[in-house]
């Protein structure tokens, strides 16, 4: 498997958050992040409500993300659902640490354990 492909390790993120869960109406929440590494595009994960990370990779083909929660590098293939190891990221190579998870502060519902996948 040649990752480098669908790697762009000079794209930055493009937000602290679910950049979808952000846009929609009402704002969206989510549990963790992932980072698409062809773009720097941020999702959330599979277990969130949205699942914004897989539709991204779904509609545009970029099927590598990086997790983007403090103190995780791991990275995942979403078309053969396997993890592997990438290089090193265009910083932040995370959400801000001040950031709850689950997120956005404010934003997530009390009852948020019951809407999990």
């Amino acid at each position: 498997m040649d990752e480098s492909e669908g790697i762009d390790a000079s794209a930055v993120p493009d937000g602290p958050g679910c950049s979808d869960c952000s846009a929609s109406e009402p704002s969206g929440w989510w549990l963790h992040l992932r980072r698409r590494a062809q773009c720097g595009h941020i999702g959330c994960c599979d277990s969130s409500p949205g699942r914004h990370a897989r539709e991204h990779a779904m509609a545009l083909g970029h099927r590598y993300v990086q997790s983007y929660e403090p103190g995780e590098d791991w990275f995942w293939d979403f078309a053969t659902g396997r993890m592997f190891e990438g290089p090193r990221l265009a910083p932040p190579t995370s959400h801000p640490a001040e950031q709850p998870v689950p997120g956005p502060r404010g934003g997530v519902p009390l009852d948020w354990q019951t809407q999990l996948h």
